[in-house]
């Protein structure tokens, strides 16, 4: 297969299922106006995955090449099925195809939906293959993307119960402490958040460290577990 006749099926399959119902219903969960789609129902994007996964022949080369050609629209679920189709073809990845993923950020993944998919579900996999590993991320720390820079802390989520200390993924994260952008904020406080219910004591010292610079959003988030007493420990402190 071709990847213009891979996009034209998923494309018509998208057009033929559209619907304006469901753009409306979900479009609240994306603020911005970023939330261009058809409307296809789980169900249907379900079913036509398990027909790709069943029709078979795909390769990394043809998602890759295909990718562009989904993405270029910014409908919601081309985009989708570029990370479905991606998921179809992990075990076949290899170390040099992680640059080619990193491409996306700039052609297409434009929502925390998308990004979220790939760092709570697909980087861990590539990382849980040995494909790559923490310090593969380190150019995603300063890119100009929004969701590339949020990816690196929720894939990092799953770092938090395997071997690494706390305190280097802290030190390796502490720069999207001082970022400009909301949806960073939301990924960094997340990941805190979940770095507290494992080891309190390592990420309060980090969280203190931080609580009079870093951006308020990523504290709701962080403490949102604490109680009250443990929440007021984080409270900025009150200039004379």
């Amino acid at each position: 297969m071709k990847p213009e006749e891979l996009y034209q099926d998923l494309y018509s399959y998208c057009r033929e299922n559209a619907n304006e119902a469901n753009v409306v219903k979900y479009s609240r969960y994306f603020k911005g106006g970023v939330y261009n789609a058809w409307g296809l129902s789980q169900a249907l994007m379900d079913a036509k995955k398990a027909e790709l996964k069943k029709a078979g022949g795909l390769s990394p080369d043809l998602v890759f090449k295909t990718a562009p050609l989904l993405m270029k629209s910014g409908k919601y679920e081309e985009t989708s099925f570029v990370l479905i189709l991606l998921t179809l073809v992990a075990k076949e990845l290899k170390k040099q195809d992680f640059k080619r993923l990193e491409s996306l950020f700039e052609i297409g993944i434009r929502n925390w939906a998308h990004a979220d998919y790939l760092g709570m579900f697909f980087l861990p996999e590539l990382m849980k293959q040995g494909l790559i590993g923490m310090d593969d991320f380190k150019g995603w720390i300063g890119s100009p993307y929004t969701f590339q820079r949020r990816c690196v802390p929720v894939t990092f989520i799953k770092l938090l119960k395997q071997d690494v200390p706390f305190p280097e993924l802290f030190r390796f994260l502490e720069p999207l402490m001082s970022d400009p952008v909301r949806e960073v904020h939301q990924g960094m406080g997340w990941f805190l958040r979940e770095a507290w219910k494992i080891n309190p004591v390592a990420t309060e010292a980090f969280l203190y460290k931080w609580k009079d610079t870093a951006p308020r959003l990523i504290y709701q988030y962080a403490c949102e577990k604490m109680d009250k007493a443990g929440k007021a420990r984080f409270k900025r402190s009150v200039k004379p």
